[in-house]
């Protein structure tokens, strides 16, 4: 039985989580900035306060006993921020709040500390030039927030050397299921509403993961002793156009989709002149992962497909086998 301490238990991937590893019979302790934190979460989980993350936060009383640590929370992007020099405020919670807790977890006798970075630490997405993202690709982070994972990356290898803690990094794509935000909850509210969307022309790949199957790689990285001190980009398995996407979607809920084929370089002149370029290039621009590693390496496989994570029907079907 393990003792696991879980950052950003309260986020989407954080509440799914501790779900599970409870369901598995591990001890779990999570942190929360705040009290009102701690009252919005359920009290079977033992629960500790530690304040603002950043190089000054003290995790004695939340690293004590502990044998593994899942480092999920960080400074994310933020639309408009007005911060004068974001970077630097990106680098006081990704890279040296990370490592001040990885440095205390060694002092604490923690064995492994797993750390889930993000895709945007190999690039912006792939192409012409560069087909696919591996492990082994020289890291080419464009914004503070990539930046700032990157930097907390490679000092937490530098740990890892110099002290003995293992360290797993897990660099997932965009991750849906159950409590889902941001843009991928809107196409989800726009296909339920049967709103026509002129998205029915876009040949582009993505990769993407569902909850279950990283949430089933988090644990697998627990304790296999190949994981240690290793890289790791993680994915369904399954590439899809943002066509194929909203496709699926609507099967999902039961709908109808209504798509039209509006040309793709109409919608990106037209994003551009509207300021919203990063959307044009997150819905028609290609981001695929090679997640053969994990599975070559490890024996890990996706625990449900794509179908599955996107049907809640069929998820809660299928509970039990996730557990």
């Amino acid at each position: 039985m393990k003792n696991i301490f879980i950052t950003g238990a309260n986020g989407f991937i954080g509440r799914s989580l501790c779900k599970r590893l409870l369901a598995k019979g591990c001890q779990v302790r999570r942190a929360v900035r705040g009290a009102t934190q701690m009252t919005m979460l359920p009290s079977d989980v033992e629960t500790v306060m530690v304040g603002n993350i950043d190089l000054k936060t003290d995790w004695s009383k939340a690293l004590n006993g502990i044998d593994v640590v899942v480092h999920l929370a960080a400074r994310v992007h933020v639309m408009h921020d007005n911060i004068a020099d974001p970077l630097a405020e990106f680098r006081k919670v990704n890279t040296a709040g990370t490592l001040n807790l990885a440095r205390q977890a060694v002092a604490s006798g923690v064995k492994r500390f797993v750390f889930i970075s993000s895709i945007k630490v190999n690039g912006e997405g792939t192409g012409q030039r560069k087909a696919v993202f591996t492990e082994r690709d020289v890291p080419c982070p464009k914004d503070p927030y990539a930046v700032s994972k990157w930097e907390a990356e490679q000092g937490l290898l530098k740990i890892a050397e110099e002290t003995g803690l293992e360290v797993v990094i897990i660099r997932p794509p965009l991750v849906y299921g159950p409590g889902v935000k941001a843009n991928f909850r809107s196409l989800i509210k726009w296909v339920r509403k049967g709103v026509p969307l002129p998205l029915g022309a876009v040949h582009n790949k993505r990769s993407f993961v569902a909850l279950d199957n990283l949430v089933s790689f988090i644990i697998y990285c627990f304790d296999h002793p190949k994981a240690a001190n290793e890289v790791f980009l993680i994915s369904d398995g399954k590439d899809l156009s943002t066509t194929e996407l909203l496709q699926k979607i609507a099967l999902a809920f039961g709908k109808r989709s209504f798509l039209l084929p509006v040309p793709v370089g109409w919608m990106t002149f037209v994003a551009n002149m509207l300021g919203k370029r990063d959307v044009a290039d997150r819905l028609f621009g290609s981001l695929q992962v090679d997640s053969s590693k994990a599975r070559d390496l490890l024996g890990w496989k996706p625990v449900v497909s794509m179908d599955e994570g996107l049907n809640p029907q069929i998820r809660q079907k299928n509970k039990k086998r996730l557990m």
